[in-house]
């Protein structure tokens, strides 16, 4: 996406496909690397398709269990080999399928992934599924 500012210069955003496309790669990498990652999938103005110039890509972990508290798990993922600025939010498979129905993350994720409560077999629309290794 392209912007013009009053100067005339020239912003240039990396359109959805190209972030899905980045995403996907690196969902793949990181699942290599770290088999405890179950899923990788991503919400918000990217997924809805309403971004824009200076959007971040919402990126969602589901890992098979994390020893740090919720607030700090974010900063243990590199993400910066994304081509936009990405806000990680990183779940236990427990905690996403605890979460509250009725709190307003979830009704958000529930609009923009079909089934998010329904995890543990198929989530299509998430950009990875990694089974674990046998």
């Amino acid at each position: 996406m392209r912007a013009r500012s009053l100067n005339s210069s020239v912003v240039t955003w990396p359109d959805a496909q190209t972030v899905e496309h980045a995403l996907r790669e690196w969902a793949q990498a990181l699942a290599q690397r770290h088999p405890d990652v179950l899923r990788v999938g991503y919400i918000g103005s990217y997924a809805r398709g309403d971004w824009g110039v200076g959007s971040d890509v919402d990126v969602l972990l589901i890992v098979a269990q994390a020893d740090l508290p919720f607030a700090q798990r974010a900063a243990a993922w590199d993400a910066t080999g994304l081509p936009v600025p990405a806000d990680l939010l990183v779940y236990t498979l427990d905690e996403w399928r605890h979460l509250p129905s009725d709190s307003r993350f979830a009704q958000v994720v529930e609009r923009q992934l079909p089934n998010p409560q329904r995890i543990g077999l198929v989530l299509p629309d998430f950009v990875a599924s990694v089974e674990p290794p046998t």
